[in-house]
């Protein structure tokens, strides 16, 4: 379906065309009228400040009115929230249709709650605000306050840390809904000139790290899959960082896919000091597995998970996937009992995302009917919620939250921790409230400044951290997804953390 916006602000057509999805799936947004099958007209009338937002379609009509002053840049975050605001509430109104979080589109809906308690509400009183003002369901709402409690006293890095993320970009074999980074490892031969780019940025951006006089909160090793590489490659990466980077509170290692897992990597992974794994079943379920092409079965995961037991790992990781495809509610279910039966530290519950780089968005949306896509969506809400009450009744509690585009059931990702096991790296990096050095093919940069700080950094990507203080800004150095780029090109990718993070961009 073709969904046409004629709006008085074209600058947020984007944005709402994340609006359109959340009632019509993965449709097609354009600004032009002609051909369209829906059309929306949006007109916007301002007097000293104050703003009336008009809505129209097929003689419906929504009119929101709101105040925009102050920053430039606050003035843009209030205009943008109104004028989606009101297509919300008549695509609301008009399809019937109640979504748990309501008008909300962007993927950190705590920045919201924090935005109240910055200004002065009780948690209790910003959990209100952001029902009301953005028709985020009760339920949803409450979880934003039990996570910020899970987040006291770990949200904000000292002034002088920073987080680190390195990525190793191989996989046994690509599941049917990735789209990130990563490839097959297939024979392995660019397995070590790819460790050898990355160490050489490790050894760089170490001196640039000490020119700052930084020291390491939080690292972390992620994929694709590090496991996937044989470990002395794996064990040369960590040795690495641990020598440029010493001093971390944490360390976190995706060892991920369990068929990767085994006695030698478990060991030297502990050797290093790692204390944080995660050992990731996606499902407990072997036909589901085969179907979404993961290399394991349900047997296997339980194998590697009680082998890190053994060995003393007292920190471990589940990833659980809401809306597998063929999976049923009572199917995931059974899955997240056994998670609770195994008793890992933190389960991640992830609900699918259908990304349009992936196999499966071929397959579902290019080729699916809306009857099915509806179905889908209802099954993934069932699931998360049931996922979200066995969980906290079994102990686990919220840690963190992010949501992305193309979701199952307009749904989440949720972090559940035990008490005292959230981790410090995903908070930090979720929140955007650390800088974080990223290293590796596809790894992003993001560094944190005072927004007064003027950056003389070039070809940097800048965002405003939507905070209401507006005190904070992030620019973002991004490295080379291509594997092979990334290895040849890896001095201009320290280069653009030059000039991000050292001041005038000098050399070190």
């Amino acid at each position: 379906m073709t969904f046409a916006i004629v709006t008085d602000t074209p600058e947020f057509l984007s944005d709402l065309g994340d609006v359109a999805r959340i009632f019509f799936g993965d449709v097609t947004v354009t600004g032009e009228a002609e051909g369209a099958q829906r059309l929306y007209r949006h007109t916007a009338i301002c007097e000293d400040g104050d703003w009336t937002d008009i809505w129209r379609h097929d003689g419906n009509s929504e009119t929101v009115q709101s105040r925009a002053e102050g920053h430039p840049l606050q003035v843009k975050r209030l205009r943008k929230r109104a004028v989606k605001l009101g297509l919300y509430r008549l695509l609301k109104r008009e399809t019937g249709l109640k979504p748990p979080w309501g008008a909300l589109t962007g993927i950190r809906p705590t920045r919201l709650l924090y935005e109240g308690m910055e200004a002065g509400l009780s948690r209790d009183e910003a959990v209100e605000r952001v029902i009301e003002a953005y028709d985020v369901s009760p339920d949803r709402a409450r979880m934003l306050g039990e996570i910020s409690q899970m987040q006291e006293g770990l949200l904000h890095p000292a002034p002088d840390e920073f987080d680190l993320y390195i990525g190793i970009p191989f996989c046994t074999t690509r599941c049917s809904y990735c789209s990130f980074a990563s490839g097959e490892i297939g024979d392995g031969r660019l397995v070590e000139p790819y460790v050898n780019a990355l160490l050489r940025e490790i050894a760089l951006t170490g001196e640039m790290i000490r020119a700052r006089g930084l020291r390491l909160r939080a690292g972390y090793i992620g994929g694709g899959t590090p496991t996937a590489i044989p470990t002395q490659a794996l064990e040369r990466v960590l040795r690495a960082a641990q020598r440029e980077f010493p001093g971390a509170k944490e360390w976190t290692v995706e060892a991920g896919r369990p068929d990767t897992i085994d006695e030698e990597n478990l060991t030297m992974l502990r050797h290093c000091g790692v204390d944080r794994i995660s050992v990731n079943p996606q499902t407990f379920h072997d036909e589901t597995l085969r179907r979404i092409g993961r290399a394991h079965s349900a047997e296997r995961t339980v194998e590697a998970f009680e082998l890190a037991r053994a060995l003393g790992f007292d920190h471990i990781n589940m990833d659980l996937i809401a809306a597998l495809p063929g999976e049923t509610a009572d199917m995931f279910a059974q899955s997240v009992r056994r998670a609770i039966e195994l008793s890992p530290e933190s389960v991640t519950v992830h609900t699918l995302a259908v990304k349009r780089s992936s196999r499966l968005h071929e397959s579902l949306v290019v080729h699916g009917d809306d009857g099915q896509a509806r179905a889908f969506n209802d099954t993934a809400m069932q699931m998360v919620q049931f996922a979200r009450e066995a969980l906290t009744q079994a102990g686990w509690r919220p840690y963190y939250l992010y949501r992305q585009k193309y979701m199952a059931g307009n749904g989440e990702n949720v972090g559940y921790a035990k008490a005292g096991k959230a981790c410090l790296y995903n908070i930090g990096n979720m929140e955007e409230t650390a800088s974080v050095l990223a290293l590796g093919a596809g790894a992003i940069t993001k560094w944190l400044f005072d927004r007064e700080i003027q950056s003389a950094a070039r070809g940097v990507d800048v965002e405003a951290v939507r905070f209401a203080n507006l005190q904070l800004r992030i620019e973002r150095a991004p490295n080379v997804r291509n594997i092979e780029q990334y290895i040849d090109r890896v001095d201009e990718m320290v280069a653009r953390k030059r000039a991000l993070i050292l001041p005038g961009g000098e050399a070190v």
